[in-house]
Protein backbone atom coordinates (compact mmCIF):
# COMPACT_ATOMS: atom_id res chain seq x y z
CA UNK A 1 0.00 0.00 0.00
CA UNK A 2 1.02 3.68 -0.75
CA UNK A 3 1.59 6.46 1.46
CA UNK A 4 -1.18 8.13 0.11
CA UNK A 5 -3.29 5.47 0.24
CA UNK A 6 -2.33 4.70 3.69
CA UNK A 7 -2.76 9.27 4.23
CA UNK A 8 -6.21 8.49 2.69
CA UNK A 9 -7.02 6.50 6.11
CA UNK A 10 -5.98 8.70 8.64
CA UNK A 11 -8.14 10.65 11.59
CA UNK A 12 -5.64 11.41 14.44
CA UNK A 13 -2.15 12.81 13.57
CA UNK A 14 0.62 11.68 17.20
CA UNK A 15 3.34 13.81 17.05
CA UNK A 16 7.12 13.42 18.72
CA UNK A 17 8.34 16.72 19.95
CA UNK A 18 12.64 17.04 20.16
CA UNK A 19 13.63 16.40 16.39
CA UNK A 20 10.26 16.42 15.07
CA UNK A 21 8.23 19.84 16.14
CA UNK A 22 11.75 21.16 17.10
CA UNK A 23 15.33 21.07 15.78
CA UNK A 24 16.34 19.24 18.82
CA UNK A 25 17.82 21.86 20.09
CA UNK A 26 17.87 22.65 23.97
CA UNK A 27 18.38 26.00 25.44
CA UNK A 28 18.87 24.92 29.44
CA UNK A 29 18.10 28.03 31.78
CA UNK A 30 20.37 28.14 35.38
CA UNK A 31 17.42 26.87 36.83
CA UNK A 32 16.87 23.91 34.55
CA UNK A 33 14.09 24.69 32.54
CA UNK A 34 14.26 23.75 28.87
CA UNK A 35 13.66 26.27 26.02
CA UNK A 36 12.90 25.10 22.70
CA UNK A 37 11.90 26.90 19.20
CA UNK A 38 8.80 26.07 17.58
CA UNK A 39 8.42 26.67 14.10
CA UNK A 40 5.48 28.67 12.72
CA UNK A 41 4.52 26.59 9.71
CA UNK A 42 4.11 23.92 11.78
CA UNK A 43 1.81 25.36 14.35
CA UNK A 44 -0.61 26.28 10.65
CA UNK A 45 -0.01 22.61 9.94
CA UNK A 46 -1.69 21.36 13.18
CA UNK A 47 -4.45 23.86 12.91
CA UNK A 48 -5.12 22.87 9.30
CA UNK A 49 -5.92 18.75 10.23
CA UNK A 50 -8.20 20.56 13.02
CA UNK A 51 -10.27 22.51 10.40
CA UNK A 52 -10.25 19.09 8.95
CA UNK A 53 -11.59 17.46 11.89
CA UNK A 54 -8.30 15.51 12.20
CA UNK A 55 -7.31 15.21 15.86
CA UNK A 56 -4.18 15.91 16.79
CA UNK A 57 -1.52 14.47 19.51
CA UNK A 58 1.81 14.11 21.27
CA UNK A 59 3.61 11.61 22.83
CA UNK A 60 7.15 12.55 23.64
CA UNK A 61 10.03 11.26 25.69
CA UNK A 62 11.05 14.60 27.50
CA UNK A 63 9.18 16.76 30.26
CA UNK A 64 8.25 20.23 29.22
CA UNK A 65 6.88 23.34 30.33
CA UNK A 66 7.37 24.71 26.57
CA UNK A 67 5.37 21.79 25.26
CA UNK A 68 2.52 22.10 27.34
CA UNK A 69 1.95 25.63 26.37
CA UNK A 70 2.31 24.63 22.81
CA UNK A 71 0.25 22.49 23.00
CA UNK A 72 -2.37 24.30 24.80
CA UNK A 73 -1.99 27.15 22.31
CA UNK A 74 -3.05 25.33 19.26
CA UNK A 75 -5.42 22.78 21.27
CA UNK A 76 -3.67 19.54 20.53
CA UNK A 77 -6.06 17.29 22.32
CA UNK A 78 -3.74 13.95 23.71
CA UNK A 79 -0.49 15.25 25.21
CA UNK A 80 1.84 12.67 26.84
CA UNK A 81 5.39 13.77 28.12
CA UNK A 82 7.85 11.61 29.89
CA UNK A 83 6.76 8.00 28.15
CA UNK A 84 9.26 5.94 27.18
CA UNK A 85 6.73 3.04 26.27
CA UNK A 86 5.28 5.18 23.38
CA UNK A 87 3.69 2.17 21.62
CA UNK A 88 1.84 1.56 24.89
CA UNK A 89 0.33 5.41 24.97
CA UNK A 90 -0.68 4.89 21.30
CA UNK A 91 -2.20 1.91 21.95
CA UNK A 92 -4.50 3.39 24.98
CA UNK A 93 -5.18 6.19 22.23
CA UNK A 94 -6.62 4.26 19.83
CA UNK A 95 -8.89 2.51 22.04
CA UNK A 96 -10.52 6.06 23.79
CA UNK A 97 -10.94 7.34 20.58
CA UNK A 98 -12.46 4.21 19.20
CA UNK A 99 -10.11 4.11 16.60
CA UNK A 100 -8.21 1.45 14.64
CA UNK A 101 -4.31 1.82 14.47
CA UNK A 102 -4.60 1.89 10.81
CA UNK A 103 -6.20 5.23 11.09
CA UNK A 104 -3.53 7.04 13.15
CA UNK A 105 -0.28 8.82 11.74
CA UNK A 106 2.89 9.08 13.98
CA UNK A 107 5.88 11.87 12.77
CA UNK A 108 8.78 11.20 14.94
CA UNK A 109 12.48 11.12 14.43
CA UNK A 110 14.58 8.93 16.72
CA UNK A 111 14.95 5.42 17.95
CA UNK A 112 12.23 5.99 20.75
CA UNK A 113 10.05 6.28 18.08
CA UNK A 114 10.31 3.07 16.22
CA UNK A 115 8.18 1.08 17.84
CA UNK A 116 5.18 3.38 17.46
CA UNK A 117 5.75 4.17 13.43
CA UNK A 118 6.32 0.42 13.06
CA UNK A 119 2.61 -0.13 14.35
CA UNK A 120 0.62 3.12 12.96
CA UNK A 121 -0.72 3.15 9.49
CA UNK A 122 1.14 5.69 8.29
CA UNK A 123 4.65 6.82 9.68
CA UNK A 124 6.47 9.97 8.79
CA UNK A 125 9.77 11.54 9.58
CA UNK A 126 11.36 14.77 8.53
CA UNK A 127 14.31 15.00 6.45
CA UNK A 128 17.14 14.87 8.99
CA UNK A 129 15.76 11.57 11.38
CA UNK A 130 17.98 8.83 12.21
CA UNK A 131 18.46 6.59 9.33
CA UNK A 132 16.77 4.23 10.98
CA UNK A 133 13.75 5.96 11.23
CA UNK A 134 13.55 7.15 7.90
CA UNK A 135 14.11 3.43 6.44
CA UNK A 136 10.83 2.32 8.55
CA UNK A 137 8.24 5.67 7.58
CA UNK A 138 5.87 5.37 4.60
CA UNK A 139 7.28 9.20 4.04
CA UNK A 140 9.77 11.53 4.57
CA UNK A 141 9.50 15.49 4.48
CA UNK A 142 11.50 17.44 2.38
CA UNK A 143 12.43 19.48 5.90
CA UNK A 144 14.06 18.69 8.94
CA UNK A 145 12.87 18.80 11.98
CA UNK A 146 10.96 22.05 13.34
CA UNK A 147 11.62 23.63 10.15
CA UNK A 148 8.13 22.79 8.48
CA UNK A 149 8.24 18.82 8.59
CA UNK A 150 4.82 18.40 10.34
CA UNK A 151 3.17 20.88 8.17
CA UNK A 152 4.58 19.31 5.20
CA UNK A 153 2.91 15.73 6.78
CA UNK A 154 -0.46 17.30 8.09
CA UNK A 155 -0.99 18.68 4.29
CA UNK A 156 0.16 15.21 2.73
CA UNK A 157 -2.18 13.77 4.63
CA UNK A 158 -5.17 16.15 3.86
CA UNK A 159 -4.44 16.31 0.02
CA UNK A 160 -4.33 12.28 0.14
CA UNK A 161 -7.67 12.59 1.39
CA UNK A 162 -9.01 14.85 -1.64
CA UNK A 163 -9.26 17.87 1.25
CA UNK A 164 -6.90 20.36 0.62
CA UNK A 165 -8.58 22.57 -1.55
CA UNK A 166 -11.65 23.06 1.59
CA UNK A 167 -9.11 23.82 4.02
CA UNK A 168 -7.74 26.29 1.97
CA UNK A 169 -11.19 27.78 1.67
CA UNK A 170 -11.77 27.68 5.34
CA UNK A 171 -8.26 29.00 5.58
CA UNK A 172 -8.66 31.89 3.51
CA UNK A 173 -12.29 33.09 4.62
CA UNK A 174 -11.04 32.57 7.99
CA UNK A 175 -7.89 34.42 7.62
CA UNK A 176 -9.67 36.48 4.42
CA UNK A 177 -6.78 36.83 2.45
CA UNK A 178 -5.10 34.47 -1.28
CA UNK A 179 -2.99 31.60 -0.09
Amino acid sequence: MTGQERAGRIKLVLMDVDGTMTDGSLFVLPDGEEIKAYHVRDGMGVLLAHQAGIKTGIITGKTSKSVERRAEKLRIGEVYQGILNKKKILDEIAARHKLQIEEIAYIGDDLGDLEVMKAVGLAGSPADAHPVIRKHSHWVSQYGGGKGAVREFIEFILEAQGIWDQIEEKVKRLFDFKL
